[in-house]
């Protein structure tokens, strides 16, 4: 049988190596730069459900080919679920995860309650046809950065039942658990049924 080919709506790489990672050879994933477009997708949405289906929406209109969008943020219970959708430039400049770090943390200092989640949604367009898929791993938010793998909060997240951050566990460790593989579980699952 052949694999469904999907473009992959991203061109952060850690992302996209986690991705790979989680779905194997189940599908042929092709990068932004397989198909020609090196440049970025706005993300002006309100919602990491907006956000999902603006990525995968964009690139759908303009190449017609089926695609896989992710957004995903980390909300922290104490702070009214921020950072959110706005994980990635919570700082001010996106992508500055050792700044979005610290302000988290100045942010939490007062408070106890340090319960967060991190939350996936995944658009996927298959022949014009939309389907979103959300997945979330529920922990805490720990006083110190911890390890080096991972990227983004990981090194202050902790998930239930552990006592290592995301940043501490190997990738293949963090996909058995993390917000992004239960994600794309579901949409394996619907693929195959």
């Amino acid at each position: 049988m052949k694999k469904q080919k999907l473009v992959l709506a991203s061109n952060n790489t850690h992302k996209v190596e986690e991705i790979l990672s989680c779905i194997g050879d189940k599908f042929e994933i092709v990068t932004l730069n397989q198909i020609g477009f090196e440049g970025d997708i706005d993300e002006t949405g309100r919602t990491l459900e907006e956000n999902s289906l603006l990525k995968a929406k964009y690139i759908w209109d303009r190449f017609k080919l089926n695609c896989l969008a992710d957004d995903s943020g980390l909300e922290v219970k104490a702070l009214n679920n921020e950072p959110g959708v706005y994980s990635a430039r919570y700082a001010g400049t996106h992508g500055q995860h050792e700044a979005n770090m610290n302000l988290l943390l100045d942010n939490l200092k007062t408070t106890t309650d340090r319960s967060a989640q991190f939350r996936t949604v995944l658009t996927l367009i298959l022949d014009g046809k939309i389907s979103q898929f959300e997945g979330i791993v529920l922990g805490k938010i720990i006083d110190e950065k911890r390890g080096s793998q991972g990227f983004g909060y990981d090194p202050i997240f902790v998930p239930e039942g552990f006592q290592t951050t995301f940043a501490e566990m190997t990738l293949n460790e963090k996909n058995k658990l993390s917000h992004r593989s239960r994600a794309i579980q579901k949409m394996i699952e619907f693929m195959e049924s």
